[in-house]
């Protein structure tokens, strides 16, 4: 924890990502000349029956009844409100000293090429003004979609505001269930797209044959052999040929998704998984030499940052790229996108814009979220 700036206002930011494996709660500021003060920061664990339900969900699973997606969304809100009554609590912090929190909420479709095009974020942004007293700002994604953009990536736009630099064309890469690049170039447009799964698909497959939620360290991944033939196939995926603006989920790759292509020859479960590692580490790279093949460093946030195997692969297929973690930059890794939703929060607010229509491929720049006063 770091001592707050007693004349500077705190934000909460809230997320829970495609990998539904906890909500992430940041406290954060934004000093007047600039950056972003990270002040405390948690995991909120989910309930396991909820978190089956919004995996099942983000998969393509059907809600069933209205009566079902109220209560789903009443039951997000209220967990992201312990989420951050919990940081609350962690940090001494008074509801009275932060000025707002930002709720990503918990996506469980996401259309943008739909028609017309949609994305639904449950989590009742109501519930968690009640439940913790703080006016709190919601619903970033659909203002954006209803501009004729994607509603995503969102995080570009802090990426650009916190880790842009003259110095050098970069990029920031997103590892959580999906893996997402921004490509902040010293002269030009920024931009950033999704590149296609990360760890939702290595989670799955992990759990699946270890009983453990994720490989750490990429250990489970390293005993195995890359599949080329199994690769090639993934890699054929229509979508990785889509051209930016580009987003997707859950519901285009799971683990269905993946077993479509292992057809009926037997593979030792420790490929697939590297196999997957590798899928995820040659569609990053793929992406940022398609788009920005003068970068020479690579910012690593996310969950994936604690993927020494990952990197390793991400560093063999990008040769001469410093590949680092945010928090050389000031940054911790594990709570970034928390914090960039609590500094959506402070732009709402002051009426600025959230979204960058070269990222996004909305119509124009637009004020993002809904403010539920407290």
């Amino acid at each position: 924890m770091t001592a707050p700036d007693l004349h500077t206002p705190l934000y909460l930011g809230l997320m829970s990502g495609t990998s539904a494996d906890g909500i992430d709660a940041a406290l954060v500021q934004f000093p007047a000349e600039g950056g972003c003060r990270f002040v405390d920061g948690l995991t909120h664990a989910w309930d396991p029956a909820i978190r089956a339900e919004l995996v099942a969900l983000g998969e393509g699973g059907e809600l069933g009844s209205l009566d079902t997606l109220g209560r789903i969304d009443a039951q997000i809100g209220i967990a992201f409100a312990a989420a951050a009554n919990r940081l609350l609590a962690q940090s001494g912090t008074t509801p009275a000293q932060v000025r707002a929190i930002g709720s990503h909420g918990q996506t469980v479709r996401h259309r943008p090429l739909a028609n017309p095009a949609f994305t639904c974020q449950l989590g009742d942004a109501n519930r968690i003004a009640e439940l913790t007293g703080i006016t709190t700002v919601a619903d970033f994604r659909r203002r954006d979609v209803a501009a004729g953009g994607h509603g995503a990536p969102l995080m570009p736009a802090f990426h650009l505001a916190m880790l842009g630099t003259a110095d050098e064309d970069r990029a920031v890469l997103n590892l959580g269930g999906i893996a997402n690049l921004t490509l902040i170039p010293r002269a030009g447009t920024p931009r950033g797209f999704d590149t296609g799964p990360a760890n939702a698909l290595m989670d799955a497959w992990c759990e699946r044959h270890t009983g453990m939620p994720f490989d750490a360290d990429g250990a489970f991944a390293a005993r195995g052999q890359v599949d080329e033939e199994l690769l090639g196939c993934w890699r054929g995926e229509p979508w990785f040929a889509l051209p930016p603006p580009k987003s997707t989920g859950r519901e285009q790759f799971h683990l269905a998704w993946a077993e479509a292509a292992l057809g009926d020859r037997q593979r030792a479960a420790a490929d697939v998984q590297a196999t997957l590692l590798e899928l995820t580490a040659a569609t990053v790279a793929d992406a940022l030499l398609a788009h920005l093949p003068g970068a020479k460093r690579v910012l690593v946030c996310g969950g994936g940052v604690r993927n020494a195997q990952l990197l390793r692969r991400l560093s063999a297929r990008l040769p001469g790229v410093v590949i680092e973690s945010s928090a050389v930059h000031g940054l911790d890794p594990d709570y970034l996108e928390a914090m960039g939703f609590a500094w959506l929060a402070q732009r709402t607010l002051q009426g600025l814009p959230g979204n960058l229509p070269s990222v996004t491929g909305a119509r124009g720049p637009r004020i993002l979220g809904a403010i539920h006063l407290a």
